[in-house]
């Protein structure tokens, strides 16, 4: 019975309302869409089919973005800001890319994007029956949840064995009443082609994030290489550019006010069918808590590295992650609070609970829903503080530290037994984590790693007595020796500064360990039972609540019976809608698009606003050629379009009616910041670079008509 409960659900799913432009869409549902009178001008099995090349094979996931190929030498092109940890990490004060940018004139210069990896997704295919059965008969909440994760593993570890470049994920959907299986091509050598200076990729900074008008060159070209036998593996001189089944053709007519556009690409993650509790437990502690950690260490940042060019390169990477992070976050609050959200959930979820009081039925089977919900908050909330500072301690409290409590966390994981250790800790995935180390120990600057932990400890010495992490007093309030003369004691004796040291510590027993009298290694295996305490606990909450969630999914399907697209969970999605402009306030029209004057006029002189002296000169001389729209009569830089996207979209591709890119979507507007948590069909709008501007400053700025021609733009 429940089974077919199940069958009845899943087929609801396809509800879709006419005009209906909301929606993070898999590709299994794009059938339902009408997308033809949607003005989709291409058959639906040439943006994806699961047995011939279709557009969706030339979208694939790169780093935290998405990136797309627009040549037949795997040439990709994604955002600035996708692109920006590479430059980063390739940066020097003689050599700073980031500042500068940077353009490889042939492929021998093309320089390696360190610790990035292009992920082409070669199968999907539902396995909810395979994954289901597996836990068929299991009423407790948490053994039901690891035997699925362990049989995901199995089943993804099977896919995976001796392949070093096929990687395999089973996604739940749904809160798990769907899962299905996503089968990917791993490129290991991914290379710059050209990124255009800082003053064009990141016009604006952090004051324009987020903002419309928007007059940013948001973009970079990168390059996948693989090896003479087609394989996805590491850097080597002797691999060739990948030649892709599809790449992208740029569109040869101008983008107009009210066109059909489409998105494939990579969100990361919403939080749509959420109660309200657990909005009011990110709007009053989780966003806020953060917010106040990310401006602390982002001050910290700068306050560390001022005059000191060789140490913002090094924390300018992180920097430009958190402040991104930090302004989503306050937006999200703002939004909240402008709108009285969680009041609106509640008030919403008041309706839902009368609707099932009218029934006995209903009521003996959403009921305690709610109710149950709020249960598993206020045991959270016991240790909240606690849990907060801990969590700080081991991803804010530097480099050092934080390896130690990953490299002891993972030895003692190892050493259980198969059956109670955590689902899906492979030997390979081990071996990853090692790897992954060279990145974090690559921006390593001491003067801030110090810093970041002296800051952590002196937090948890703040904890009120209830929330103590007790197991550091002796650290916390030693006699003998204040925190900044333990941090910088632990610095001058631990051998943990030391990359392949600490890579080799993950070979070792934690008996082994704890004979080191490693001072980094000591906190970390005194924090151990403290960690694995709040690991339960938040598997406990995890395991109770995904159960319950699926039950209030349940109850809103049999109270509206509406459509539901699942939330994004960094599974490829589709999503489209019109080019078009918004009013964000009273007396307040914003037009779809923003064109080289208004970034001439912005300029001034000054950082974030400082338009390169080239850039200028071509505006001057109107030097636009075939790249100028004669209806705005100038180059259009940027626009705005409907669109469902979220953090992960970054650097997807923009394609018209007829599949040909026409931008590269890479923000979202500030107006709409609550998107993750619903759609806003006369706010929330996609801000695209349009694939004209990026032309213009590829040939016209940087002189790379090559790129041009291998795009097949120009002969």
């Amino acid at each position: 019975m429940k089974r077919l409960f199940l069958v009845i659900l899943i087929s609801l799913f396809w509800i879709i309302p006419s005009g209906a432009q909301e929606g993070m869409w898999i590709f299994t549902q794009l059938n339902k869409l009408d997308l033809k009178k949607k003005g989709l001008q291409i058959p639906v099995n040439q943006v994806y089919s699961p047995d011939k090349p279709s557009i969706a094979d030339a979208v694939v996931q790169l780093g935290g973005g998405t990136a797309s190929f627009v040549s037949p030498e795997g040439l990709l092109i994604t955002n600035h800001h996708v692109a920006y940890t590479a430059l980063q990490r390739n940066s020097s004060v003689s050599s700073d890319y980031l500042t500068k940018g940077f353009l490889a004139k042939d492929r021998s210069e093309e320089i390696q994007a360190p610790g990035y990896e292009a992920l082409l997704m070669t199968k999907m295919k539902d396995v909810t029956a395979e994954i289901l059965q597996a836990a068929k008969g299991i009423q407790d909440p948490v053994q039901r949840n690891k035997t699925i994760e362990t049989k995901i593993a199995a089943m993804t570890d099977s896919l995976e064995k001796d392949k070093d470049d096929i990687r395999a994920t089973i996604a739940p959907m749904y809160n798990g009443k769907q899962y299905i299986l996503y089968v990917y091509k791993v490129f290991k050598d991914i290379r710059i082609v050209y990124s255009p200076p800082l003053a064009i990729g990141k016009f604006g900074g952090e004051i324009d994030n987020w903002m419309w008008p928007r007059h940013t060159g948001d973009f970079s070209f990168m390059r996948v290489y693989v090896s003479p036998e087609g394989k996805g593996k590491e850097f080597d001189k002797n691999n060739i550019p990948y030649k892709p089944k599809v790449w992208l053709k740029t569109a040869g007519r101008n983008l107009r006010d009210g066109d059909f556009t489409f998105i494939i690409g990579y969100p990361g993650f919403t939080t749509r069918y959420r109660t309200s509790n657990s909005a009011n437990w990110n709007y009053k502690y989780n966003f806020p808590s953060a917010i106040k950690n990310f401006e602390e260490v982002i001050s910290l940042l700068d306050e560390t590295t001022k005059n000191d060019p060789e140490g913002k390169l090094k924390v300018a990477n992180q920097k430009t992650g958190l402040a991104n992070v930090l302004k989503n976050y306050q937006g999200q609050v703002e939004a909240m609070n402008k709108i009285n959200f969680v009041q609106k959930k509640l008030d919403f979820e008041k309706e839902m609970m009368e609707w099932v009081d009218k029934d006995p039925a209903r009521k003996e089977k959403y009921g305690n829903i709610l109710n149950d919900i709020k249960a598993l908050y206020a045991e959270l909330a016991k240790t909240r503080e606690r849990d907060n500072v801990f969590g700080i301690t081991a991803g804010f409290g530097g480099v050092p530290l934080g390896t130690a409590i990953l490299i002891y966390g993972t030895v003692k994981e190892r050493e259980k037994p198969e059956a109670e250790r955590q689902p899906g800790l492979t030997e390979k995935n081990i071996e990853r984590i090692v790897d992954n180390l060279k990145f974090q120990y690559a921006d390593y600057y001491e003067p801030v790693e110090k810093a970041l932990m002296i800051r952590a400890l002196k937090m948890a010495d703040e904890l009120t007595a209830d929330q103590r992490i007790t197991v550091l007093e002796n650290i916390l309030r030693s006699p003998s020796k204040t925190i900044e003369q333990f941090v910088d004691e632990a610095f001058k004796t631990s051998k943990l500064l030391n990359l392949e040291y600490a890579q080799s510590l993950f070979k070792k027993s934690s008996v082994e360990l704890d004979t080191l009298n490693d001072p980094f290694i000591n906190i970390a295996k005194l924090t151990y039972p403290l960690s694995e305490e709040i690991a339960k606990t938040n598997e406990n909450f995890a395991a109770k609540v995904t159960e319950l969630r699926k039950q209030y999914i349940d109850a809103l399907y049999e109270w509206k019976g509406t459509n539901l697209y699942p939330d994004a969970n960094r599974t490829v999605r589709f999503t489209y809608g019109t080019v078009k402009g918004y009013s964000p306030a009273d007396a307040v029209l914003y037009r779809p698009f923003t064109t080289l004057r208004g970034v001439i006029e912005k300029n001034t002189g000054v950082e974030p606003f400082d338009v390169p002296p080239g850039l200028s000169e071509l505006y001057k001389k109107k030097d636009y050629e075939k790249f100028m729209d004669p209806l705005l009569k100038d180059v259009p830089v940027a626009f705005t379009h409907l669109g469902d996207i979220t953090g992960g979209n970054s650097g997807s591709p923009v394609m018209n009616a007829r599949g040909e890119i026409v931008g590269v979507a890479f923000d979202g507007n500030y107006e709409a910041m609550i998107s993750d948590w619903q759609y806003d069909g006369e706010l929330q709008r996609v801000i695209s670079v349009d694939i004209r501007y990026v032309l213009f400053i590829t040939q016209k700025y940087a002189g790379a008509d090559f790129i041009l021609k291998e795009m097949g733009v120009i002969k």
